[in-house]
Parts: structure tokens; sequence; C-alpha cells
């Protein structure tokens, strides 16, 4: 069991690492409504402090002078971490959840990817973990500027094998607080199976997006790219059926449609290759792939994109 008791606190307080599409948003809004929030800025640290941030989003505009930080050590003590930035980071994450291992906090891992919560169970112990899906369109479109576009809702699950099929005080404390902050909030019995179901628009349109330099619109307006789409998709499901969680055509159809409709969206991986950063391949397409083998499955579509990606990624490198 999740050791602290946070039922009496009226607002637990929060430390956001990443000031990025999601770690900006989302800490925005709970500091736009009266949460204590700190970040911690990795690259944007004199312009938050300086200028702010800006958050253009669908639930209204706005601008905040954030309690922002460059360094751990100077941060607070609080009730409850978000890791929000990309797991091609989560080198560094270690030391530093070890800063705030004396208050005992929950810790929401706001990444992309399966089976990427380990790094934080290690320091605060898996039962204080909890993993969180975003279905978001948002893009950091400069220093300190994050442009949310559609969607928005986040599916929280405990890390805690022990506790599957469970909603536990953690995630009621964290959720209450988001959904407070206007955030919509899904609290799930099973962290595996949101994680496997975001894993099914994660894998085709984050991958398909690099490998033919392509936004979700011209994904989905193409015969051939929106087929291949949805064979991933299935690929997906399979993987995940293999593993033990099932992930039904009602939820593909659903994904296909849903992405039909959304604005014209860049993925963060085709950013992020644009950009020349490093692109979440493992998280997103390693891991599925190994736990699917593992389990007697071998997913060659998603095999084959990955060897794509991490052949493109190989060369950008160079």
């Amino acid at each position: 069991m999740y050791e602290r008791d946070l039922a009496s606190k009226d607002r637990p307080t929060f430390a956001v690492l990443g000031v990025g599409a999601v770690g900006g948003l989302y800490g925005g809004l709970l500091a736009k409504n009266g949460y204590e929030v700190h970040f911690l800025a990795r690259s944007d640290f004199d312009h938050l402090q300086s200028q702010g941030l800006q958050v253009d989003t669908p639930l209204g505009d706005f601008q905040l002078r954030p309690q922002v930080y460059q360094e751990v050590a100077h941060m607070p003590q609080v009730d409850c971490v978000i890791v929000s930035w990309k797991t091609t980071a989560n080198r560094d994450l270690g030391p530093l959840l070890a800063h705030f291992a004396p208050s005992k906090p929950i810790v929401l891992v706001l990444q992309n990817g399966l089976n990427i919560e380990q790094a934080a169970a290690d320091v605060v112990g898996d039962a204080s973990v909890l993993g969180g899906c975003c279905f978001l369109c948002s893009n950091k479109v400069g220093p300190g500027h994050i442009k949310h576009l559609d969607y928005g809702r986040i599916a929280i699950g405990a890390f805690d094998r022990t506790q599957e099929g469970q909603i536990n005080d953690a995630m009621e404390v964290v959720g209450a607080a988001l959904s407070d902050a206007r955030i919509e909030i899904l609290l799930a019995p099973s962290l595996a199976e949101i994680r496997w179901k975001k894993l099914a628009w994660n894998i085709p349109f984050n991958g398909l997006s690099v490998a033919l330099s392509a936004d979700t619109s011209a994904i989905m307006n193409d015969q051939a790219a929106s087929q291949l789409a949805e064979e991933l998709m299935i690929e997906v499901a399979a993987s995940a059926q293999a593993c033990g969680v099932t992930v039904g055509r009602e939820h593909i159809d659903k994904m296909l449609n849903d992405t039909r409709k959304m604005v014209p969206y860049a993925s963060s991986m085709l950013l992020d290759f644009q950009a020349g950063r490093p692109m979440e391949i493992e998280a997103i397409l390693g891991n599925p792939i190994r736990a699917a083998k593992a389990s007697g499955f071998t997913p060659a579509r998603i095999e084959m994109l990955y060897r794509q990606l991490c052949f493109l990624d190989s060369r950008a490198r160079r």
C-alpha cells in the first residue's frame, strides 16, 4: 500500500520534471488553478524565469510565471512528482527522484511506451508509482510556449502489480487534483491495458510519421498509408494478447476514427527527428517487441518499422 495519507490535504503539491508539451500543459493547468507547482527546466530556464510560460489551449489561453528551477537540489519536497520529459532522458531520473525521496512522494510517469516505470520504482518503491497515458495533441512550439491542439485525457494506473485491478489511494489523490485543474482523467484498474491501448496509436502514428515524413492527416488521407496504420494496430493488439492484455477491435476502430477527425498533427517522434533529437524508439517500439517475443509472438510489421527507425536515427546521428 502507498504509505502517505494525503486524503486530509486539500491541495497536494507538485514537482514537474520537464516543461515541454506534456509537463508545460498539465503543470501549467495545475498552477493556473491554484496548485503549488515547481518546474524543473532543462533548456528553457532563463526564458521561463524572465518571460514566463505561455499555453495556448482550447480550454482558454493563459500565461503564468512558474516557480522554475535549473537544479533539483534547490527544489522543495512535494507530495507528487510528475515525470513528463521524454524517455530518452530517463538515465537522469534516478538521482533526481532521490532528491524527493525523503517526502515519500507519489511519482506519476507521464511518458510514452511500455515498461518505463521501473526507474522510478527503484527509488520510491512500486507502491508509490503511477503510470499515465496522455491522449493528447500538444506541441512545444518555442521556448516556454506550449500549443495544445486537441484532446487531453490522462488514463492513470498503478504500477504495483499486487494492485492490479484496483483503484488505489494514490490514484484517487492525484486524479482528483488533475480533474480539479480541468484535466479529463480516467482511473484505470490495469496499467498494462492502458499502456497497450496507447501503443495501438503510438506505434503506427509515431513510427509512420517518421518513416513516411507525414502528419496524421497525410497518413489517414492516403489509402496505402492508412491501411498500413491499421495493420500495425492489429499487430499491436496481437502483441498485447500474447502478453495477456486484450485490445479489442472496437478500440482500433475508435483510434482510427479519432485520428481521422483530429486536427493535422505532427507526432512527437517526427518533431524530434526533424529537430535532430533522439527518438523514443526503444520505449515505444523496442520494449513492446521484446515483450511480445518473450511471450511467444513475433510482431513482424512492427519489427520492420523499428529497424527502419533505427536506421534513420543512426544515419541522423552520423
